[in-house]
């Protein structure tokens, strides 16, 4: 069973149609001592970092996550929930994150864009895959998918499993462990999107 960790910040209803799209028995759960019981998680996310944990250190959330992180069961970060795994962002000030990946999260640098690129960086973009990982199984080396970020993360090349080019190339995907983190959102990035979705479920 999947669980979506429901902390008041996130868009739910597409995230749970893709699961439901390839059958998977998924349930949003809002309470912290309730996500051990599934077997893979999913931490979502739309908005701010700082309000984003905010809200799971509220709810207790932060520290449901860390333990289930613990366990060795799958965790994926969609979008701001991959962000959210880092150690911290300069996201509207200085926050902490849930720290399970080294690394931070900073808004992207427009003094090195080559030409003139609005920020959000929103639409479709490729992802081009930088080691083989179950979660981009049966896809191809570069491919499309659907992303909306004004802030990026940067982290050591180890946990490094897609890059995107936006301007310059920035860590797009990541890895560590049963740790998974994807800063474009698959529930809204069709075929390529469900695909991974599907990995993720088959973990």
């Amino acid at each position: 069973m999947v669980g979506i960790v429901d902390y008041n910040m996130g868009n739910l209803a597409s995230i749970i149609n893709a699961f439901e799209l390839i059958g998977a028995d998924i349930r949003v759960e809002k309470e912290p001592e309730k996500l051990k019981e599934y077997d893979k998680l999913i931490l979502p996310g739309v908005g701010a970092f700082g309000d984003a944990m905010e809200h799971l250190r509220e709810r207790g959330m932060d520290s449901a996550i860390k333990e289930y992180a613990s366990s060795g069961k799958p965790l994926l970060g969609i979008c701001l929930g991959m962000q959210l795994l880092f150690e911290s962002s300069q996201e509207f000030g200085d926050h902490r994150g849930l720290g399970l990946i080294e690394g931070e999260v900073i808004a992207f640098d427009k003094s090195k864009f080559d030409h003139k690129l609005k920020v959000p960086h929103m639409g479709w973009n490729e992802l081009f895959v930088q080691k083989e990982t179950p979660l981009f199984k049966n896809l191809q080396e570069e491919f499309y998918l659907y992303f909306v970020h004004s802030y990026h993360v940067v982290c050591d090349d180890r946990y490094s499993i897609g890059k995107t080019y936006y301007g310059y190339e920035f860590v797009s995907a990541v890895n560590r462990d049963n740790i998974y983190g994807i800063q474009p959102h698959p529930e809204k990035s069709h075929n390529n999107g469900l695909k991974i979705i599907e990995n993720f479920v088959k973990l």
